[in-house]
């Protein structure tokens, strides 16, 4: 009898729980504080909270000789802040369990981090004061320039990342993308410290930044918190505007000899801006085209154990092909295949349906915690100018037709800019000339 009755209140409280999740609160709100816009998406089912604040501009704050400049300073400002001095940063992050990201990208660099509710007021303290006050100690700058640097050196060893910023690189000569966020060696090397003290003073304004918030916190708490955090920092007068068009540079193949056991083909070819309607329908052809390339090249022909039709989901969109391969030239050619047939045959119009919602499912499956639904929050509200763009997501996803994709493909897939890392006698050239 008793073991029937803890069972029955085992039940009676995973129903309970059950209801109050149901019940729970999800709706998403925006105001502002000093200049500084905060989107909050509250939900009460979880104690888990995100904060990402998206420092605007990207790649556009940036020349040859400042790339890496902001990642260099979110870095050393974990080496010790205003009232947080020295090591303090650090144990107090440890503390509470927190780790803090740093990703910087086109079109803004991420600052943020993800705990529990219970230490959120906490962790935000040390956020805020990273953000705004860090102390930029000279030897703690140069542990941290240091480490970047071999970062930086290391990704230029790896195939992977080395064959991806080269590809880029070539794909936005004379545009702001062809910088690289993260930096490189001579640049972060070049970058003093009083260069790197003037741009916090100059640029860590709150008219560049965008906070958003995904978890369990109520509006008058947040607004407290970042009132106490941000409000007497510099507004600035900075209004984000996406980078100028990347201008249409042709075809172009960049060979990197390499003696690797596979080679790596990477290409890029420009696509519509973020408010351009064939943005969403890119996004679908690229989908289709990955799927044709995973049929023919992976599983029907056994050429590759990877292959992609990537999107660049920027400001500025870009597709591209990529593949690791020991058979290049073949590969090369299915590839072609497979674009002239989406730019000449259409689509199955209830196998694009069926694309179409399997691609919901999966995207919502990889961006389902809570710092995705934030960078999902903050793509609308940065590209769209409304965060409640967002929601307009899924039918803008339906809405895509067989005659949509197919037009996409004819004006956007071509004048593709390639980079080939491998052995150079295993390529035919000309093959990427058709593209």
């Amino acid at each position: 009898m008793i073991r029937r009755a803890i069972v029955m209140l085992a039940l009676v409280a995973a129903s309970s729980a059950s209801a109050v999740r149901a019940q729970a609160d999800t709706s998403t709100t925006s105001f502002e504080v000093n200049g500084l816009t905060v989107i909050l998406r509250r939900n009460t089912a979880t104690d888990v909270v995100a904060a990402n604040m998206y420092l605007l501009g990207g790649t556009q704050q940036l020349t040859p000789a400042t790339q890496g400049i902001e990642a260099l300073l979110l870095e050393a400002s974990e080496r010790g802040t205003k009232h947080y001095p020295g090591a303090a940063v650090r144990q107090v992050a440890a503390r509470l369990g927190v780790d803090f990201e740093i990703a910087p990208q086109e079109d803004w660099t991420v600052f943020g981090f993800k705990g529990v509710r219970s230490i959120f007021d906490s962790t935000f303290a040390v956020f805020a004061d990273r953000l705004t006050s860090p102390t930029l100690d000279s030897a703690e700058v140069e542990l941290v320039r240091q480490r970047l640097m071999t970062a930086a050196r290391e990704a230029r060893n790896s195939p992977d990342p080395l064959v991806e910023i080269l590809a880029d690189s070539l794909a936005n000569i004379g545009h702001p993308y062809g910088f690289n966020p993260a930096g490189n060696e001579s640049s972060l090397f070049s970058i003093t410290l009083d260069r790197l003290r003037t741009y916090q003073a100059t640029q860590m304004v709150t008219s560049r930044m965008l906070l958003v918030v995904v978890g369990n916190i109520d509006q008058p708490r947040l607004e407290n918190l970042v009132q106490r955090g941000f409000g007497t920092l510099t507004r600035g007068s900075y209004v984000w505007s996406p980078p100028r068009p990347a201008p249409r540079l042709g075809r172009a193949v960049l060979v990197r000899p390499a003696d690797l056991p596979t080679n790596y083909i990477r290409g890029y070819y420009p696509g519509p801006s973020a408010r351009d309607r064939d943005y969403q329908v890119l996004r679908i052809a690229t989908a289709v085209l990955n799927g044709r390339f995973f049929t023919e090249i992976r599983s029907r022909r056994n050429l590759s154990y990877e292959v992609d039709a990537p999107f660049l989901d920027r400001a500025l969109s870009s597709g591209g092909v990529y593949v690791t391969t020991v058979d290049p030239n073949q590969t090369i050619r299915l590839m072609r295949e497979e674009i002239t047939r989406l730019q000449t045959e259409m689509v199955d119009a209830r196998g694009l349906d069926r694309l179409i919602q399997q691609f919901i499912t999966d995207f919502f499956l990889r961006n389902e915690t809570a710092g995705d639904q934030a960078t999902f929050l903050a793509r609308a509200q940065i590209y769209k100018g409304d965060y409640r763009a967002a929601g307009r997501f899924v039918d803008e996803l339906r809405r895509v037709t067989p005659e949509d994709v197919r037009r996409v493909a004819i004006t956007y897939m071509k004048d593709f800019r390639f980079v080939y890392l491998g052995k150079p006698e295993s390529l035919d050239r000309s093959l990427l000339d058709r593209f």
